[in-house]
Order: structure tokens, then C-alpha cells, then sequence
């Protein structure tokens, strides 16, 4: 993760941190009882997604890059104590990519969609606050399906190998009322494949270490 990813995680735990000292105790309902062992929290969010992409790419050169998401996502949080709990990820986003600057010029590889469940285990700081903080790290095993191409391009077949990558992960959960939150949540995505396109004459190896963020709602059972 590059300096500029570390500064944003930094700052996000920093603020989170801050807002949460400042109202630990700011909740409206009196008998605010927060997070307990055994309380599971089902989430919906809207997620933007932007790749962070390297690449290199045999015989033809270029750089790949793919576009940015939004996508729909949902999730659920398992607390094992008021701290420590464990989420379950799933969201499906779609991309656009490209072949930019390669010796034949930029070479359109279609789209692909990409299925990416993710677990992380995670650190709450204030359960029982109005504002609860947490980090979390995890992995995720991404799915590559659906690709794509539009036709008449130099592409006319492309495959993506599946494959297992890091999660890190930092946000809060803040309370509405009764059973219900709202959330904010970053993601970082460790996640890499191998493209093969027209049958492996070409191959690329691509990292899209997605940065993910995300806001949304959630109802405590």
C-alpha cells in the first residue's frame, strides 16, 4: 500500500477517533445498551470502487487501467465480545478495461465483473458509544466472470484467473434509534490476477487493489 493509501487509513482511525471521544456519551436513548456478544448487524451500503492498477503486459506492452464502480453491497458483523467481531462481505462490481499506449495502440478489453467475498476481523473501541470505531483485516478470494468484448476489436477472447488477496479495512457504525445505524466504512482490497487474451498469445499480470468506500444502514438482531 502506497503512502497515499497508509495517510487516508491514518486519517480516517484519527478522525473516527476524535468524533467518537467527543460523543461517547451523546446517544439520545438513556437505556442505550451498544454492541453486546452474540448481536449480529445486517448492513446495506452503496460502495464506490476505484482501482488502483499496476500491470505488465507480453508482447504488446501498455499499461492497463480500469474504470471506477458504484455498486450496491451487503454485509453482516458478527460480535463474539462487545470488541472483537467478525464481517462477512459480498458485492458484485463491473468494470471497463483498457490496453493503454500498447505498441498496437490502446486495445479495448471489454468489461468484467468481479465477485469479491471478503471476511475481516475487527476491533471496535466504543461499543456502547454513540459513535463506534473500528479497524478490521481480513482476506478476500475474488471471482472473475462475465468478461466482455466489444466486437471487432483486436480482442476476441480474454480469461481472468481467480485468486486469493488481503483486506484492510477501517470505519464506524453510528446509532439512529432503537436497532438501527448508519455506517461509513473504507476498504482496501489486496487483489491480482492473470489475464490470458486470445487464447494466451497475450497474457498480462494485473493488480487492481481496489480502494473501496462505502456508506449505509444497518439493523441490529
Amino acid at each position: 500500500m502506497n503512502k497515499n493509501k497508509q495517510m487516508l487509513l491514518a486519517g480516517v482511525v484519527g478522525m473516527l477517533g476524535g468524533l467518537a471521544v467527543v460523543q461517547a456519551h451523546a446517544s439520545d436513548d438513556a437505556a442505550y445498551q451498544g454492541f453486546q456478544a452474540g448481536d449480529v448487524l445486517v448492513r446495506g451500503r452503496l460502495l464506490s470502487v476505484v482501482p488502483n492498477v499496476n500491470s505488465s503486459v507480453s508482447g504488446i506492452g501498455g499499461e492497463v487501467k480500469a474504470s471506477n464502480s458504484f455498486e450496491p453491497e451487503v454485509d453482516a458483523t458478527y460480535f463474539f465480545t462487545p470488541n472483537v467481531a467478525v464481517e462477512a462481505i459480498g458485492a458484485v462490481t463491473r468494470h471497463h478495461l483498457t490496453d493503454s499506449g500498447a505498441t498496437i495502440g490502446n486495445v479495448d478489453l471489454g468489461h468484467v465483473s468481479l465477485l469479491p467475498p471478503t471476511i475481516t476481523g475487527q476491533y471496535h473501541f466504543l461499543p456502547t458509544a454513540a459513535i463506534n470505531p473500528y479497524v478490521g483485516a481480513g482476506v478476500n478470494y475474488t471471482f472473475f466472470f462475465d468478461p466482455t468484448l466489444p466486437s471487432g476489436a483486436a480482442v476476441h477472447k480474454i480469461s481472468y484467473e481467480n485468486n486469493w488477496g488481503g483486506a484492510l479495512q477501517a470505519g464506524f457504525d453510528y446509532h439512529i434509534a432503537n436497532n438501527w445505524y448508519a455506517n461509513f466504512d473504507v476498504k482496501h482490497l489486496f487483489l491480482s490476477t492473470k489475464a490470458k487474451i486470445n487464447g494466451g498469445a497475450i497474457t498480462s499480470n494485473v493488480t487492481l487493489d481496489p480502494t473501496i468506500a462505502g456508506i449505509g444502514i444497518g439493523y441490529k438482531f
